[in-house]
């Protein structure tokens, strides 16, 4: 039975803080259900690590600096409701005079518009 912690850490691929939990033999784990992700952390020294990262994401305020970078660098496309984060390979550009007009979504190619502030 898994034992849980207080401790949260980001799913590596939606970043939504999970709760880290504890295998019989005491060693960290996380599980995204909706992303079907489990992270287990092998090893005396991955394990040190591990709570290294914890402690200091709980320091620097880890979670709400993720959020902001959601807020402003992963966008929802409107025609499909994919979510997506912006990369260099999706910038879409006017052939007019090369300005951003935003991002092309990875799933039905259209234009997303972008006003983030970083």
């Amino acid at each position: 039975m898994p034992t849980h912690t207080n401790h949260k850490f980001p799913c590596p691929i939606c970043t939504a803080p999970r709760q880290v939990k504890l295998t019989k033999k005491n060693k960290p784990y996380l599980t995204c259900d909706p992303c079907g992700v489990q992270v287990f952390v092998r090893g005396p020294a991955g394990i040190e690590e591990f709570r290294r990262l914890i402690e200091r994401g709980n320091r620097e305020g880890l979670f709400e600096r993720l959020a902001g970078m959601e807020r402003c660098y992963r966008l929802s496309c409107p025609a499909c409701g994919c979510k997506f984060w912006i990369e260099p390979k999706l910038i879409r550009t006017s052939s007019f005079d090369g300005s951003l007009k935003g991002f092309r979504c990875p799933k039905c190619r259209d234009t997303v518009p972008w006003e983030g502030k970083p």
